[in-house]
């Protein structure tokens, strides 16, 4: 054990320091892990709009952005996905795993937020205090935490950890090696220019 320098945050707070003081204002990259994803509000330019314009925006700006996730995101999150052709042409990659539990937003390779809350309103959206999920989490920018958390999304997102998976079988996607045969996406839906999700023309 060592000791190491973080906040933890919680409700609120957390949606202010790691999406409106963070995630919003990054330079070269956001790399995101989550179980669910769903359609969220954030306050950008003075107005609520869906997290996915303020992705937009970074990618417009160069910023590279990773989406790691575990389930099919929310109809709504897709829709508001394929109004935005940057994103779409590769803008914000996407992969599946069904194994990803792990809850983490990394900026700039610098900053590194680990908790409990999903890439959701009720988890980091503009929810109010009173319908929110209780959620906690700490952010820190000590270097081994995000060099660890860092190498973890690596491993994931590269297929390192795909070949010895024993949920290969249900997997959408696995990325190592060569899986069991696989007549399409799940239910057909098809997400972005990334690896694993590929958007339906």
């Amino acid at each position: 054990m060592r000791p190491i320098q973080a906040e933890l945050l919680d409700g609120g707070a957390l949606y202010r320091e790691v999406v409106l003081g963070k995630l919003a204002h990054a330079r070269e990259s956001v790399w995101i892990a989550t179980a669910n994803v769903k359609a969220m509000y954030v306050e950008h330019a003075g107005r609520f709009v869906p997290l996915l314009e303020v992705l937009d925006s970074l990618a417009a700006r160069g910023v590279a952005l990773r989406l790691l996730h575990a389930e099919l995101p929310s109809r709504p999150f897709r829709a508001e996905f394929d109004k935005r052709s940057r994103l779409v042409k590769g803008g914000l990659e996407l992969k599946v795993c069904p194994r990803v539990h792990f809850k983490t937003v990394l900026v700039d390779g610098a900053w590194a937020y680990l908790g409990s809350a999903n890439l959701t309103g009720a988890g980091l959206g503009a929810k109010g205090e009173d319908v929110r999920n209780f959620e906690l989490g700490f952010v820190t920018e000590d270097f081994d935490v995000i060099d660890r958390a860092t190498a973890l999304f690596e491993s994931v997102w590269s297929g390192a950890e795909c070949r010895g998976c024993r949920l290969r079988t249900v997997c959408p996607d696995p990325i190592g090696g060569a899986g069991p045969a696989k007549k399409g996406p799940p239910n057909g839906i098809r997400l972005g220019k990334a690896r694993r999700l590929v958007r339906r023309r």
